[in-house]
C-alpha cells in the first residue's frame, strides 16, 4: 500500500492511496486514528466494521472516526482511493454541528462522482477552490445509517453482481434468483439502502465507465457507447446528461487541465 499526498492544510488533507495486493482473506483489525472519508477511484474491496460487512467501489465509500476498528479484504485485486482527512473542528462543522448523522457507508451518484474528480483537479488552490469542492462533496455524501444488516448485504451483493457483469445480472428477475430473494424484495431493498433503483444504478455504472474513458481522452463517443452497451451515441449522451447534469462534451471541458488560478 502506498500513499501520495495531494493537499495538506490545517483543516483537511487529501491523499491518493493505492493498494496493489490481492488478498481474499480479512486483514487484522486496523484502528482508525483520524476523521476520514475514503472514496474509491478504481477497483473495489470489502470492509468489516462494527459487525457489518460492506462493499467499497466507485459508487460507495466509507467514513471512519477515531476509535473505529475495521478489517479489509481485497478479493478483486488492487484499488485506488482518495483519502480525505478532516480536522475534528471541520468534522463537527459538517456533521455533528448540523444535527445530521453520518453512516459508515456513503453512496455517490453521478454528480457526486464528478464532484470527487473535480476535488482532485482543484488541488493547486487548497484554501478556496479545493475547500469549496470538498464542502460541497461532503454535504452530498451524508446519508442516514443503514437500517438492517441483511438488507444492506443483499444490496451489496446486487451491486457486486452488476459491477462484475455477472451472467445473471442482465435483468431484475435473474439477479433476484441469483441472490435467493424475490424480485420485489430486491427492488424494494435496493432502493431503500442505496437511494436509487436497480435500473438507475446499472446506468450509473455505465456512466462511470464512460466518465473514465472521457477523462482518459477517448475521442469517439460512438465507440464508447458501443463498448459500454448503450443503444447508440445519443443514448450515451442522454444517460450522461441525466446522471451528471452535463453532456459528454461539457464533462470533457470540466475535466480538462487548466492553468492555476483560472476558474473551473
Amino acid at each position: 500500500m502506498s500513499s501520495v499526498p495531494l493537499a495538506d492544510g490545517p483543516d483537511f488533507s487529501v491523499a491518493t492511496v493505492r493498494c496493489e495486493e490481492h488478498r481474499p482473506g480479512w486483514s487484522p483489525p486496523e484502528p482508525a486514528g483520524r476523521h476520514q472519508v475514503v472514496l474509491v477511484r478504481s477497483g473495489r474491496f470489502r470492509l468489516r466494521s462494527k459487525g457489518r460487512d460492506a462493499l467499497a467501489d466507485p459508487t460507495a465509500g466509507y467514513l471512519q472516526v477515531p476509535g473505529d476498528v475495521a478489517s479489509f479484504a481485497h478479493p478483486a485485486g488492487g484499488d485506488v482511493c482518495t483519502a480525505v482527512t478532516l480536522s475534528p473542528a471541520l468534522w463537527r462543522s459538517v456533521v455533528a454541528d448540523d444535527g445530521r448523522q453520518a453512516s459508515a457507508s456513503v453512496f455517490l451518484d453521478g454528480r457526486l462522482q464528478l464532484a470527487h474528480r473535480r476535488l482532485l483537479r482543484a488541488a493547486p488552490d487548497v484554501a478556496f477552490g479545493m475547500a469549496e469542492e470538498l464542502v460541497a462533496l461532503l454535504d452530498g455524501l451524508l446519508r442516514p445509517p443503514a437500517r438492517h444488516a441483511r438488507a444492506r448485504a443483499v444490496a451489496d451483493e446486487a451491486r457486486e453482481a452488476l459491477l462484475t457483469d455477472h451472467s445473471e445480472a442482465g435483468g431484475l428477475i435473474p439477479l433476484a434468483r441469483l441472490l435467493g430473494v424475490s424480485p420485489s424484495h430486491l427492488s424494494r431493498v435496493f432502493q431503500r439502502e442505496t437511494g436509487t433503483s436497480l435500473t438507475r444504478y446499472r446506468n450509473r455504472i455505465r456512466v462511470t465507465r464512460a466518465l473514465d474513458r472521457i477523462e482518459q481522452g477517448a475521442g469517439h463517443l460512438a465507440e464508447i457507447a458501443a463498448d459500454l452497451g448503450f443503444a447508440d451515441q445519443a443514448h450515451l449522451c442522454r444517460a450522461v446528461r441525466a446522471e451528471l447534469g452535463h453532456t459528454p462534451s461539457e464533462v470533457r471541458h470540466l475535466l480538462d487541465p487548466q492553468p492555476a488560478g483560472e476558474p473551473t
